[in-house]
């Protein structure tokens, strides 16, 4: 039974190819933009299921009887912070992360013949202390132009973390642990690992 992926994240498809899940992707337009007072477990839940929402009848109308969606934020304090609009906004981002801890939390919805299953699932990353030529450089890299918090940990930005507790997976986007119980749970596959 496929699986449909709602999400423009290739980091999202890479994990789902490292996990061996066959799936097709689709994108959906969820307006992602903060309610005020919205805490951060809020927003996820309800950016997820609106997405989930949009996602339903995209699978059917494709014949996919299962779908996955998620979203992820970064979260320093009580304040989300979201993909940076410039260089400027990016170079505040790291300056603030730097040398304290925050939380990547990602919340993920997967539905099939036997249900839905929903979670959010919270990391704590530690970012070392940084001087700002390494805060420039990096920004001036381009990479965390596209990424919530500004930084990829996947990838250069990775000189950037000290340590995490919890899932890596999740901060990079898609906590796979989690995503492969609930795709077995819901039915969406038969059994993990799938057989080669």
């Amino acid at each position: 039974m496929a699986l449909l992926l709602a999400s423009a994240s290739p980091r999202r498809r890479e994990i789902l190819v490292t996990l061996g899940v066959p799936f097709e992707v689709q994108t959906v337009d969820a307006d992602e933009g903060e309610l005020p007072g919205e805490g951060p477990a809020a927003y996820l839940e309800r950016v997820v299921e609106a997405k989930l929402a949009l996602a339903l009848p995209a699978a059917a109308a494709r014949g996919l009887g299962s779908v996955l969606v998620a979203d992820t934020t970064v979260v320093l304090g009580e304040t989300m912070l979201a993909k940076p609009r410039d260089e400027a906004e990016n170079r505040a981002m790291i300056r603030a992360l730097a040398g304290r801890a925050h939380r990547v939390m990602t919340r993920f919805a997967v539905t099939g013949p036997g249900g839905k299953v929903a979670r959010t699932i919270s990391t704590e990353v530690h970012v070392r202390a940084l001087d700002d030529a390494e805060i420039h450089a990096y920004v001036a890299s381009g990479e965390g132009r596209d990424k919530a918090g500004g930084y990829a940990i996947q990838g250069l930005g990775s000189f950037l973390v000290e340590r995490i507790h919890g899932s890596y997976s999740a901060v990079v986007g898609l906590p796979a642990c989690e995503v492969a119980q609930a795709l077995v749970q819901v039915g969406a596959i038969p059994t993990f690992p799938l057989p080669r």
